[in-house]
């Protein structure tokens, strides 16, 4: 398994823990699952380590929203790729609620939602290959489109905004 963000292989520096386990030390970077974030929340946001929460589908993002400050990371998992719902929570992590931490894609990623993924606001996408393929596929899954119809929350201009540039220079 592989992460990359930020176009490099980045170590796993994360201990992701189910819903009932144990804790590790309290100094320890941490992923929970919401249930139990919402569960033990005093508990964890006050330990010294990195926290961070793990979305399920059927989860709802709108749940974190007064504790978006202290989390560090947050994992959206796509247990299937069929399952869309996950761009659905970067963009509202992203554009409505405004999480600036880490949003990191998991489960069944693959090359060919990269791109979507990012134009939903993740920055991170932990795939199940060697470290250098994983690199090679986001690079290229990156740069496969120049170009966007719709608006999104990445930042880049969609092709109706470049049209008008481009009249109002020809002006």
């Amino acid at each position: 398994m592989a992460i990359v963000k930020n176009d490099s292989v980045i170590e796993q520096e994360w201990i992701t823990v189910d819903a009932e386990g144990g804790l590790p030390a309290s100094d320890e970077n941490l992923i929970v699952p919401l249930a139990r974030f919402k569960d033990q929340r005093d508990d964890l946001i006050g330990r010294n380590g990195g926290l961070g929460v793990q979305l399920n589908p059927g989860d709802a993002p709108e749940d974190l929203a007064d504790d978006l400050d202290r989390l560090s990371i947050i994992t959206v998992n796509f247990p299937a790729y069929t399952d869309g719902r996950g761009y659905s929570y970067g963009r509202v992590l992203r554009e409505r609620m405004g999480f600036k931490g880490e949003l990191r894609a998991i489960g069944d990623v693959l090359r060919d939602q990269v791109l979507y993924m990012h134009r939903c606001g993740f920055d991170s996408y932990d795939l199940n290959v060697d470290d250098e393929t994983a690199l090679t596929k986001v690079r290229a899954a990156l740069k496969e489109m120049s170009v966007y119809y719709q608006p999104t929350g990445d930042g880049r201009a969609t092709a109706a905004s470049l049209r008008d540039r481009r009249r109002v220079a020809l002006d």
